[in-house]
């Protein structure tokens, strides 16, 4: 399996050849390298989300996912980015193949890691913003806040939320999160 490089274009079908054991997202060609293993506290965050956002959509048409799955965000004859989000919300069912999501989920979270702050919090803003992601949440457990980026007229709208706040889902009617129920104390 070729180990992908820094300067080279590359699309989904390169991405399906490399290494099952490494993982990777493409970013409009280009390769990143993500980290061998969040921590305890990125899962715990993390895996409270999920356990909040699946409760309040069961029996309802939207779906929760959690990473890894991949997210082909330009499914297209070009096909060259593919994400992982930490937690991603699918309304649209006609997106989930047996490979991931093709095209933009309704909702992304990321909690963010040493590893990925940058990429997070620029490169996936200005990606998830383009392809039309309506809600793009950036969690920083070391501050403790949440800032909600919601899509208005092609251009995000941000939000920022402390540790003892609620945070509306702008996506989900009726749907908010408690963040005292996320953030260890």
């Amino acid at each position: 399996m070729p180990v992908p490089k820094e300067n080279e274009h590359y699309t989904y079908t390169d991405y399906c050849e490399w290494a099952d054991n490494e993982r990777w997202e493409l970013v409009n060609g280009r390769p990143y390298q993500m980290a061998p293993g969040p921590s305890p506290t990125h899962q715990n965050i993390s895996g409270q989300l999920y356990r909040l956002l699946s409760d309040f959509l069961e029996g309802k048409p939207c779906k929760v996912f959690c990473a890894p799955l991949d997210v082909r965000l330009n499914a297209d004859a070009d096909d060259d980015t593919v994400v992982q989000p930490d937690l991603l919300i699918v309304c649209d069912q006609s997106k989930l193949d047996e490979k991931g999501c093709t095209g933009p989920p309704d909702m992304v979270i990321e909690v963010l890691s040493p590893s990925s702050q940058q990429r997070d919090r620029f490169i996936k803003f200005q990606i998830y913003r383009q392809a039309g992601v309506r809600e793009y949440w950036i969690v920083d457990p070391e501050s403790q806040t949440i800032q909600a980026h919601v899509l208005h007229d092609g251009n995000y709208i941000t939000y920022v939320f402390g540790n003892d706040n609620t945070v509306p889902v702008h996506i989900l009617d009726g749907c908010s999160i408690n963040l005292s129920e996320v953030f260890p104390r």
